[in-house]
């Protein structure tokens, strides 16, 4: 799973944030973003996420 394309909108810890600077969050890692949470996992660590986990 390291080279796939991690689809945020497919886990069960994607949420949509009230917060329009931040409008996408991770439950699991519990951060807000601009970009969706599987990116910013990938730059800031170089892994996809593992905790993909399907709804």
């Amino acid at each position: 799973m390291v080279n796939e394309k991690i689809n945020c909108y497919k886990c069960k810890y994607y949420y949509v944030t009230w917060d329009a600077s931040f409008p996408k969050g991770c439950k699991f890692y519990g951060f807000k973003s601009m970009n969706l949470p599987s990116i910013l996992v990938k730059q800031s660590s170089g892994i996809s996420c593992v905790k993909f986990t399907p709804k």
